[in-house]
């Protein structure tokens, strides 16, 4: 049996007499979870001994001695006087002498995420009992008959994805032509010293050699690495088979190798010939090396040759990598998580684009009178009944998250009244400083083809261009979501890009989720990207807000992008699946010329958006709720709005809950529910805990509660919005 170290009790809940502090209980955890070799079953939890909800600090539980079994347990001393939750995921444990910075580390490969984890209560009865006392073990990832796991995401390991599409192999033979060559990826360590290398103690060394075919009983090792391919049957990353995966033209295909150390890893791609029959096992023909001096940025393509196994050159091999690291210096909590939660009312959601519309379109009715993607914008779409309201960000110079849909902005060389279009200068948003972008007169690229700027009320702070995202989620109420859209170059298919010369892209997310999960509260987010990478990085950077992969599909309205993964809503639902990501955003003009396509994404069970300007159309909203999505996301909510009562439904669900709240604590009180049955204390806990309104919005919403009762809520109905969720 494994218990932490005993550490200082002062962070207790305030509850607990001093007298009592040193008062604990043991407390036996058993579980039954499927694991391959290299994993363990580890217990987190809301008190220190069980690490505070920080995966780092959790708990490991041994195995059964039976190598058939998949029973975990551990008995860990547990305060007496304080209810614990608790979940358990399924991880890889790393030696301090193994790890990069010579401390435990902890890999987090599934978690359980139901939305109220598991709970021992202070009246329960202690389990010092012995094994035939015991009754039945909890199973991983079933809590209260439902069961919920998701992959795990970053705290040590750094990702990466190597990408094949488009003709990525070129085999100079003609004997290859039309033959079936498979692929298999396979990391190879290349530390000297031996003692530094990052190999488990449960693995063996990967032997170097191409020739795979005495591997056949190796046991999987760490670093592990997976295989997707985009489609229905295989686009959730699985193991490799012995000899790789064969390659069909038009596949796209991606490898997942998760690693500790970066710089010291390369991949090695082998490459085998598969015979007419099936009997005779493939013959390895040649191989490639993917070094880590080729992965110098967070994304980029690399062209390695193809070296026969008489080392001589007999092709190529073109790969599009992407490195993602951990956010630095920031960890994540385990106590809750919405990344995959969807209420069943959550539908046809009005969503304010870029608060209130698009303000720079040709065609001037459609235009809103509010500069987009400012605080007014985004007020004033919530005062019109938006239930979420979508904008745009990016980085600025002195890398501060603002808001601003393009790019590209243009500023007045000369200080005079009519600016010819010679006279201002186009610069990238990257290339300005906050300060610089808020008091410089800067024009959006339509304005300067005319000299003549839109809004001249940009004296106002709220009206002002380039709000800060921090400031953004301070002041605007917080029962609106946030949809927000990271802005990120994208390639086009003739192989230009919409921005040159970007951030670090690790750097910039990091910059971004640091500033959310800082300061957005309990308000309801949702991020969204047209890059279907930056969806990967936000989902495995972090594990509490939901991501959409917004994609614009078959369209004769935009130019069509490099990424097969943007060309189609089938495609942008095999990455969905893929990324573990919440759902999609469809672009409508696709949705009109087959709206079917709707129902394949909604049968796979994932959420979905719309945008595009064939939404500003009350009809057109019509429709597309009466089509079962979730989200319509149009300008003009003012005009095309239809609800009688302009609230978000985040404000309506919380009011209602408020009530419920009030009704069970009123209970709780007398001791007698209206009928004068007496009430269970317990059940009536049980009520609030799972009531579907976080303490945040509950206390919002009320304005006559005294403190007591508000901190009564926050104890005992904390943070469980997402109730009746599905995942």
């Amino acid at each position: 049996m494994t218990e932490t170290a005993n550490k200082s009790p002062d962070t207790r809940c305030k509850c607990i007499k001093p007298t009592m502090k040193y008062l604990r209980r043991d407390q036996i955890f058993r579980v039954k979870a499927e694991t391959i070799p290299g994993e363990s079953v580890f217990v987190v939890g809301n008190c220190e001994e069980l690490g505070n909800w920080m995966s780092s600090s959790a708990v490991r539980l041994s195995k059964d001695d039976d190598p058939e079994s998949c029973l975990w347990s551990c008995c860990v001393k547990l305060p007496q006087n304080q209810d614990v939750e608790f979940r358990y995921f399924v991880g890889v444990y790393i030696e301090p002498e193994i790890a990069n910075d010579g401390a435990k580390q902890i890999i987090v490969r599934r978690w359980e995420t139901s939305i109220q984890p598991r709970n021992i209560r202070i009246d329960a009865e202690d389990v010092n009992i012995g094994e035939e006392e015991m009754g039945k073990p909890d199973i991983f990832g079933s809590v209260q008959s439902i069961t919920s796991i998701e992959r795990g995401w970053l705290t040590s390991e750094t990702v990466i994805q190597l990408k094949l599409f488009n003709n990525p192999l070129q085999l100079w033979k003609k004997r290859y032509e039309g033959k079936k060559i498979s692929l298999k990826v396979t990391p190879v360590n290349l530390a000297r010293n031996r003692s530094s290398e990052t190999v488990l103690p449960f693995s063996e060394n990967i032997d170097e050699s191409m020739d795979t075919h005495d591997q056949v009983d190796a046991p999987e090792v760490w670093p592990l690495t997976e295989i997707a391919v985009m489609n229905e049957e295989k686009r959730k990353f699985h193991l490799q088979e012995q000899f790789g995966h064969i390659y069909s033209e038009g596949e796209f295909v991606l490898f997942q190798i998760c690693v500790l150390q970066l710089e010291s890893m390369a991949y090695l791609v082998d490459f085998y010939l598969h015979n007419s029959t099936e009997e005779d096992p493939p013959t390895l023909i040649g191989f490639s090396y993917i070094l880590p001096s080729v992965l110098r940025k967070s994304e980029g393509q690399a062209i390695v040759p193809v070296t026969s196994t008489n080392h001589r050159p007999i092709g190529q091999l073109t790969v599009e990598y992407l490195v993602v690291q951990p956010i630095e210096n920031f960890s994540c909590s385990m106590e809750e998580t919405f990344s995959r939660m969807w209420k069943p009312s959550w539908q046809g959601l009005d969503v304010g684009h870029r608060g209130l519309g698009t303000s720079f379109k040709l065609e001037v009715q459609l235009c809103s009178d509010i500069r987009e993607n400012t605080i007014a914008s985004l007020k004033t779409a919530a005062l019109h009944g938006a239930d979420l309201v979508e904008f745009d960000v990016q980085l600025s110079k002195d890398l501060v998250p603002v808001l601003y849909h393009d790019f590209h902005v243009c500023i007045a060389m000369k200080r005079k009244q009519n600016l010819d279009i010679n006279d201002k200068l186009q610069l990238p948003v990257k290339e300005l400083t906050l300060e610089q972008l808020q008091l410089l007169k800067v024009y959006h690229l339509k304005e300067s083809t005319t000299g003549i700027s839109k809004f001249n009320n940009e004296d106002h702070e709220d009206h002002q261009p380039f709000p800060t995202l921090q400031k953004v989620l301070e002041v605007v109420d917080p029962h609106v979501g946030f949809n927000i859209e990271i802005k990120w170059t994208m390639q086009l298919q003739d192989g230009s890009y919409e921005l040159y010369n970007p951030f670090d892209l690790n750097m910039y997310l990091d910059i971004m989720l640091k500033v959310v999960l800082q300061h957005a509260g309990h308000r309801k987010i949702v991020f969204s990207c047209f890059h279907p990478d930056v969806c990967t990085m936000i989902r495995l950077k972090q594990n509490k807000y939901p991501v959409m992969f917004l994609t614009q599909g078959v369209t004769k309205k935009y130019a069509p992008y490099h990424d097969p993964r943007t060309h189609s809503i089938p495609m942008a639902v095999h990455h969905a699946h893929n990324a573990c990501i919440l759902g999609i955003n469809v672009h409508t003009e696709d949705v009109l010329r087959d709206s079917t396509q709707v129902k394949l994404a909604l049968d796979s069970g994932l959420i979905v958006f719309c945008w595009g300007d064939d939404n500003n159309c009350s009809s057109t909203i019509k429709h597309l709720k009466n089509l079962g999505l979730h989200g319509i996301i149009y300008d003009k909510i003012d005009k095309f709005g239809t609800k009688e009562v302009k609230e978000s439904i985040f404000l309506v669900e919380a009011r209602e809950a408020q009530n419920n709240l009030l009704n069970v604590v009123q209970k709780m009180g007398s001791g007698h529910s209206s009928t004068g049955v007496p009430v269970d204390v317990g059940t009536t806990r049980q009520t609030l805990s799972t009531l579907s309104v976080s303490a945040h919005n509950t206390s919002a919403v009320i304005s006559d509660g005294g403190g007591a009762f508000e901190s009564t809520i926050k104890e005992i109905g904390k943070d469980s919005q997402y109730a009746d969720c599905a995942p």
